[in-house]
């Protein structure tokens, strides 16, 4: 009704429904990513595709549903044939094995003629019948061909002239006009053939690193009236009670309500270690129940839930570029035309400036230059290489926010720890308290407690545990924590302070410094010192790995910054073998020492941060890589770094920069092997040594050698 009245009002004005989430959908027989930066540029000047966002590596387009419509027709035409369909694996499964079979039948009824017309050439050749050998030729073709020439024509009236369909077109219509029908006939089916595995490569690589992440639940066993519904995960809402059986993945965030299990942690963390789930724990979307049955009430929907969130950052870490596919995109830009101009100069130049030269002759070998020239082996498997070493690094537990970030961690020079919670395990306790100026051991105990009491610092909940007496938090008039300092109470009339150095000189309070190997709260009452007391934190098993391991990479500088004590600092430093430390530190010096450090790396050397993601926004925000540690059901954890290590364990660092390292091995191998092989064609074609047949190798054939060197990239992770 009420679009009715707009009509008659104002006739063009559509009602739309007001949903402004985005969704993804599989971008079907999209393999040439030249294409997909095209599409994204075209997306991001239309109103309401601003913020589409096209994952070449994922094969994924995020959109507003809205504008589904208008989508389909920027791809159409840019790229004909590209589909967009709903994310599902099953039916898109099914879709790519009959895409398959048609391409498979293609291939073959174009080979059948192809070697017809072969076998009968000289009979057919013969004038009664040389229209024969036309329809013959021509027919095989256009079946593999047709794409390839429309594409070209439709890219032509365009003006995207430089593109693959283009260099195809001329090079085999070229071929036929010099007398080579045969040869165009075959260089456009080994063409179609070459693209044919080359897609197939980039799909199963594509499905390789999606099995590295597969942390979705299929379904979801929903409790109704006591009866149990399988339904997707999508369809349960926050507080609705799930059952979790043996065997199965946890499909959404939850508290356990009813039952007892082990759980497999190791899709989310990388590490096969079980986690004991009982009434009142909580347990993440993606663990696999190992033994007992659980009943689950829902604290998250799943478009919220850890699983959905680490699935999202993966596949979207490949919209954040490194610099060398920005380069290889600039590159592919001013390379093809460069060669283009080229072959035309080859062309025309030699016949008119050398002896004898004939023009039909250079103009063939223009031909093999032109087909020769696509950069897709470069274009297309760098982004699969980024995907992949995100993908694998995944699979260990370590999120990377993007392919600039794996890039960074490969020239990392130096690594800053936090020290409570990221080489320590953060557990403190009371070893020792030390008394002055007339107070005993149980009054700077009490006194400290009381001050505390309010606070939820990891310090303070040590000292409270060690209190045995009978807390009256009732009794606190007031309390303010001190940043970087510590608290200032007031219990029954006297002032309390209980903290570091920093607030007994900033409260003008004389004390007795006292050097310990664990941090040090002194305690004041009434601008008295009363005493302190000593807490130590247990360093974690897997320090001392990290630190080795990162040492062995050739890292330059390992430093600790922390808020604690000298002695503590120290102590824990040459436990670890750790080259530089600094305590004492307030938050904002930690972020002033990370900036010197950083003015310190020479070259392309860069600075990672490692700390707990919450305490340490700023200073993981100020360097060049901030890691985060222990991002295990932490929303703060993953907002704040640009890594994020999901099990606390510090030797994953060198194991990010580990898998960086061994990405961009295999980006460089492509890019040597690229440009060798089509070095070494462009000079054999020049020479007329290399035809047709050898520049198409040139091109699909080093482009799928490219894709099958980038899969190494997964191989490699899975072994390490």
């Amino acid at each position: 009704m009420a679009q009715e009245i707009i009509n008659q009002v104002e006739p063009g004005v559509e009602l739309v429904p007001a949903n402004t989430k985005m969704k993804k959908y599989k971008v079907k027989s999209l393999h040439c990513s030249g294409c997909a930066e095209k599409i994204q540029q075209a997306m991001s000047k239309t109103e309401g595709l601003e913020n589409a966002e096209l994952n070449f590596a994922a094969g994924t387009l995020a959109i507003n549903p809205r504008y589904l419509h208008k989508a389909q027709e920027i791809i159409d035409s840019i790229e004909p044939g590209v589909t967009l369909e709903e994310l599902n694996d099953a039916v898109n499964k099914n879709k790519e094995k009959i895409d398959i079979k048609k391409r498979l039948t293609v291939v073959g009824i174009s080979s059948a003629l192809f070697l017809a017309g072969l076998i009968f050439k000289d009979s057919l050749s013969s004038t009664p019948y040389a229209l024969a050998e036309y329809i013959i030729f021509l027919t095989a073709y256009l079946l593999v061909g047709w794409h390839v020439l429309a594409g070209a024509f439709r890219n032509v009236f365009k003006g995207n002239v430089f593109d693959e369909n283009f260099l195809m077109t001329i090079a085999t219509i070229g071929a036929a006009a010099v007398q080579q029908l045969p040869e165009a006939v075959g260089v456009m089916l080994f063409y179609y053939v070459g693209e044919f595995f080359q897609d197939l490569a980039v799909n199963r690589s594509r499905s390789s690193i999606k099995s590295l992440i597969n942390i979705r639940p299929e379904y979801a066993n929903l409790k109704v009236n006591n009866k149990l519904e399988k339904v997707s995960p999508e369809a349960v809402d926050v507080g609705d009670i799930i059952v979790v059986k043996p065997g199965e993945k946890v499909p959404l965030d939850g508290v356990v309500i009813k039952g007892a299990s082990f759980l497999d942690t190791s899709a989310l963390t990388g590490e096969p270690v079980p986690r004991k789930a009982e009434e009142g724990e909580e347990v993440l979307a993606g663990m696999i129940n190992t033994s007992g049955l659980l009943e689950v009430r829902v604290t998250k929907t799943f478009e919220n839930s850890s699983a959905a969130r680490i699935l999202d950052l993966v596949e979207n870490a490949a919209n954040r570029k490194a610099s060398t596919e920005k380069f290889i995109t600039k590159f592919s830009r001013y390379y093809t035309p460069a060669v283009v101009f080229g072959a035309a100069a080859l062309a025309v130049i030699p016949p008119v400036v050398l002896p004898g030269a004939v023009f039909s002759e250079w103009l063939y070998r223009a031909l093999i230059l032109l087909v020769i020239s696509c950069p897709c082996a470069l274009v297309v498997s760098i982004p699969l290489s980024y995907f992949g070493g995100i993908g694998g690094a995944s699979r260990k537990g370590i999120l990377i926010k993007g392919a600039n970030f794996l890039e960074a961690l490969k020239d990392l020079d130096t690594v800053v720890f936090d020290k409570t919670g990221t080489l320590t395990k953060g557990v403190f306790r009371v070893t020792n308290i030390e008394n002055k100026n007339g107070f005993t051991k149980e009054d700077v105990l009490k006194f400290a407690s009381m001050a505390e009491v309010n606070s939820n610092h990891p310090i303070a909940k040590s000292i409270l545990k060690e209190y045995t007496g009978s807390l009256a938090a009732e009794k606190v008039e007031s309390y303010e924590e001190i940043p970087g300092c510590g608290v200032k109470a007031r219990y029954e009339g006297k002032v309390i302070l209980a903290g570091n150095e920093h607030l007994l000189n900033k409260e003008s309070i004389d004390y007795e410094k006292y050097n310990s190997g664990g941090t040090v709260v002194y305690v004041a009452v009434d601008g008295l010192f009363a005493g302190c007391i000593i807490i130590s934190d247990e360093i974690k098993e897997d320090s001392k790995k990290a630190i080795t391991k990162l040492k062995g990479l050739g890292i330059n500088k390992i430093v600790m910054l922390t808020g604690d004590d000298s002695p503590a600092a120290e102590k824990a430093a040459q436990e670890l073998g750790i080259d530089e430390v600094y305590s004492n530190l307030l938050p904002q010096d930690k972020v002033t020492k990370v900036e010197e450090l950083i003015k310190q790396s020479t070259g392309r050397g860069k600075l990672a941060f490692v700390g707990d993601g919450i305490n340490d926004a700023p200073v993981l925000a100020r360097a060049d890589v901030g890691i985060a540690m222990g991002g295990l059901g932490s929303d703060a954890a993953v907002e704040a770094a640009d890594v994020v290590i999901m099990d606390d364990m510090p030797s994953k660092v060198s194991t990010a920069a580990d898998i960086a390292r061994h990405t961009r091995k295999i980006i460089i191998q492509n890019i040597i092997m690229a440009l060798s092989i089509k070095g070494l064609f462009i000079v054999l074609g020049s020479l007329g040594i290399a035809g047709l047949w050898e520049a198409v190798f040139a091109d699909v054939g080093v482009a799928l050698l490219a894709v099958a060197n980038s899969a190494r990239v997964l191989k490699y992770n899975e072994k390490s």
